[in-house]
């Protein structure tokens, strides 16, 4: 699941299954992903690029899939932006794009990217599930593995994104695909072999010597995130599980052409409010 250097930096000292609320998830993941940052692109900036809208390590590319639509003259709102590659290629198409994220780390590579780029996107730092926007101020928000699997409380994150969507809004996020829990997170033939149960919502979290999460991954089942998702007022229109592609020899973390070519590792829902 981790970095070494920043499990190092930040005490880390095992792997606990336990489970844990929104206060401690959103302190473990600022802790996280600020201590990660530089070892995060450092590894893996080349592949997301700093103007380039990538949803997932199967390089599903957003100017091939068209899962957004036409952007040009929307306002538009991406949840946990990180360094923000994707919210620059959307302003770069005439969207109004605003990225949010929780961590200053990683927000200091977007700050970076702008200037390189000469795309100013306007950058928040801000929680998704508290959003701190006014009611229908967005056409479109969408999320490449932001925010979503970090959050404890997934249904406040949907509720929060369909407030602040306008009527007819669209919301596209990708996640790991929840039949991915069942695997160990190797990318070779140990990832084959099932481990877990499907059923098991305990979240991932990794601790240090008091116990204090320093790392935290939320588990949701396809019907937890359909139960969520209608509760909040959305409607789900389309579920995209990318396939492997062809020549793409590529690993991230437990992503592979071994496993990829045998179940998916990602989910983008498409929903509508």
């Amino acid at each position: 699941m981790s970095n070494p250097s920043a499990e190092k930096a930040l005490g880390t000292t095992a792997v606990a299954r336990v489970n844990v609320g929104s206060a401690e998830s959103v302190a473990a993941n600022i802790a996280w992903w600020d201590a990660d940052a530089d070892d995060y692109h450092a590894e893996h900036g080349e592949f997301l690029g700093v103007a380039d809208f990538v949803w997932c390590p199967e390089s599903l590319r957003e100017e091939d899939a068209n899962l957004l639509g036409d952007v040009s003259g929307r306002d538009v709102l991406e949840v946990g932006c990180g360094s923000a590659p994707c919210a620059r290629w959307l302003s770069a198409r005439g969207a109004r794009v605003v990225g949010l994220d929780l961590s200053a780390g990683m927000l200091r590579y977007a700050s970076a990217a702008n200037l390189a780029t000469g795309i100013d996107v306007p950058l928040i730092r801000g929680n998704a599930e508290k959003l701190p926007f006014a009611d229908g101020t967005f056409d479109i928000a969408c999320s490449a593995f932001g925010a979503v699997p970090f959050v404890a409380d997934v249904g406040a994150v949907f509720s929060e994104v369909a407030r602040v969507l306008r009527p007819g809004g669209t919301w596209t996020f990708a996640v790991t695909h929840p039949m991915r829990w069942i695997f160990p997170d190797d990318p070779g033939p140990d990832g084959l072999r099932v481990t877990g149960s499907y059923f098991d919502r305990t979240p991932y979290v990794e601790v240090d010597e008091q116990g204090t999460p320093t790392y935290v991954e939320h588990h949701r089942t396809l019907g937890d995130y359909v139960r969520a998702l209608t509760g909040a007022g959305l409607t789900i229109f389309d579920l995209v599980e990318p396939e492997w592609p062809e020549g793409h020899t590529q690993e991230w973390g437990q992503w592979s052409p071994l496993r990829g070519e045998l179940f998916p590792g990602t989910a983008i829902f498409r929903c509508r409010r």
